[in-house]
């Protein structure tokens, strides 16, 4: 208990999108149960994860009528009472390290944004000795989080700071875990998803298409994955995961070119 005039500590809103994630949303919201709010925007799921969302101590917002990632974190945030807002997605596990690190930034009050990284888990296997370099940002000080915009890859709008000065940016150290690719069958299905919405977020910037781009862009994105970031050590896992990223990145140039027609508007679930 906080002594008698001192401000409360801050809290925290673990925050999670989730489309038909029976199978993977009991280990996500067991490594946030210490979250002072546990919440989850669905966006109607025709299996049980609202039942059990709910039953794993999670307040649960349906959300059925998609219009994007954007529109969906900024229904989290409405609902969002913590000091701090952390978005973990249901394919994700904060490991107890993670957990730690993320209780004592929100418990230093501090006012900044932090990136995460990931230890891949793909195929059942952790690619432990792939670079996954990417910084995401997902831990953010409520109050100072405007809005998301974008369909995919969405970005964060932020307020500046009192005086006008930009918020800080900052990185978590420990890493989370993402089970970013379970089976073939469905990283196949996420391959035509994300392709297809990747070209029509292209098709909308004017940008252009064609078989010899997707080529290109297909090979340079494998050998980045396979050979600079160390993929060839990780074995068959580590080859499907690098095949696949780069087959997304032809055959988003190839919709492009050939579906142009029919791109307007798409937008896809996770």
């Amino acid at each position: 208990m906080s002594e008698a005039g001192a401000a409360p500590p801050p809290t925290l809103t673990v925050a999670v999108l989730t489309h038909n994630e029976a199978h993977r949303i009991e280990a996500c919201l067991r490594s946030a149960a210490f979250a002072d709010q546990l919440l989850v925007v669905d966006s109607g799921s025709e299996d049980d994860t609202v039942a059990m969302a709910r039953a794993l101590g999670a307040e649960v917002h349906s959300a059925p009528d998609w219009q994007g990632f954007a529109v969906q974190r900024n229904r989290l945030l409405a609902h969002a009472r913590g000091d701090y807002v952390f978005f973990l997605d249901a394919d994700e596990v904060m490991t107890p390290d993670f957990a730690r690190e993320l209780q004592a930034i929100v418990r230093s009050g501090a006012q900044a944004v932090w990136s995460i990284r990931w230890r891949i888990v793909a195929f059942g296997h952790e690619l432990r000795r792939f670079r996954a370099q990417s910084y995401i940002e997902r831990l953010f000080v409520r109050a100072l989080l405007e809005e998301y915009t974008g369909v995919v890859h969405e970005q964060a709008r932020l307020y500046p700071l009192p005086g006008g000065a930009a918020v800080p940016r900052r990185r978590i150290e420990a890493r989370l875990l993402h089970y970013s690719r379970t089976t073939v069958r469905g990283s196949l299905e996420k391959l035509t998803q994300y392709a297809m919405l990747g070209a029509a977020k292209r098709a909308g910037q004017g940008r252009r298409g064609g078989v010899l781009r997707g080529l290109a862009s297909g090979l340079w994105m494998f050998l980045r994955l396979y050979l600079v970031r160390l993929g060839f050590l990780c074995g068959g896992a580590g080859f499907l995961y690098c095949l696949f990223v780069a087959l997304e990145a032809f055959f988003r140039h190839a919709a492009l070119y050939y579906d142009r027609d029919s791109l307007t508007g798409r937008v896809i679930r996770r």
